[in-house]
């Protein structure tokens, strides 16, 4: 994704949780299906608990955004790290399910909603602050999948950033106009 230069918030929003969204994708498909559901200790998520939580916040942050609490009644957060998908197809119905939700509440919004308000769990924030939320809130979590994703595939991971000792090829490719972090 080229990064494109913008002074809109909603549209810089949407950008990053676009490449949060491919990021996670590049990371989950590197990871054989059956360590998809690997936790490396009993403290810690497997990439498709993590997977499953995020589409459930996704649910209730952004559904009827503008108008319900952003913690919706029927949500069960503890139940989001128990029974997660079991198999790489319905994890990733439950990625893109929580995604289309995102950005469906997104796209819409304009400029001036950002000022609006909309309450999480009971507190007030601008539609902007509920947005800061939910970038680093997501931004965390593919943090998690990508470093989980790096460890179960071992030595076939492919970089999906800037590969390693590759940041001055990187650096000559952006000063040439031929390639951008997103």
């Amino acid at each position: 994704m080229a990064h494109q230069f913008t002074t809109s918030y909603l549209e810089e929003s949407l950008a990053v949780f676009r490449l949060y969204k491919k990021l996670g994708e590049g990371a989950m498909a590197q990871v054989p299906e059956e360590c998809l559901f690997v936790a490396l200790d009993g403290e810690m998520n497997s990439i498709s608990q993590i997977v499953k939580h995020m589409a459930g916040n996704m649910r209730s942050r952004w559904t009827d955004f503008l108008t319900t609490d952003g913690e919706k009644p029927d949500r069960n957060r503890d139940s989001e790290f128990v029974d997660a998908p079991v198999t790489r197809a319905s994890m990733l119905e439950c990625w893109e399910s929580g995604w289309k939700i995102v950005f469906d509440a997104l796209e819409p919004l304009t400029d001036a909603d950002l000022g609006r308000t909309v309450t999480i769990r009971g507190e007030a924030h601008s539609v902007m602050q509920a947005i800061s939320r939910q970038v680093a809130h997501y931004s965390y979590h593919t943090g998690q999948i990508v470093f989980l994703a790096k460890h179960l595939a071992g030595a076939e991971w492919k970089a999906i950033t800037v590969p390693r000792g590759k940041s001055e090829e990187f650096n000559k490719r952006v000063a040439a106009g031929e390639a951008s972090q997103r």
